[in-house]
């Protein structure tokens, strides 16, 4: 009951119409290990036609070796960056939500609540 209320407090259950047009031939995960940082690869980065960035994996001050594209930011609630510079307009943001507390998170988020 709780999620099914949550659900309907939000404005849209599907992708957005721009994603779900795109034919995902080329895409890439990047992740926020660090293994990138010094590989200069940011540009190669750039040319996948999705750019999938998990967590807080930073792009500002990096992008010469991560990129400056993201398609969709995928991260858990407490690994949600913390910087408005780091969830571009463009882009896609999903919370991966998986315990109570999650979703209480989202609530206050939609409802503009403390947590």
């Amino acid at each position: 009951d709780k999620l099914k209320n949550l659900l309907e407090l939000l404005p849209e259950h599907d992708l957005p119409e721009d994603l779900k047009s795109k034919h995902c031939k080329r895409c890439v995960v990047v992740g926020s290990g660090g293994i990138l940082h010094g590989s200069e690869l940011g540009h190669l980065l750039n040319q996948f036609d999705i750019v999938i960035r998990l967590n807080d994996a930073p792009v500002r001050g990096y992008t010469d070796h991560v990129g400056n594209k993201t398609t969709i930011r995928m991260t858990y609630p407490e690994g949600a960056p913390l910087s408005e510079h780091e969830y571009p307009p463009a882009s896609l943001f999903v919370a991966v939500l998986f315990k109570s507390v999650d979703f209480n998170w989202l609530q206050a988020m939609v409802k503009n609540e403390t947590l």
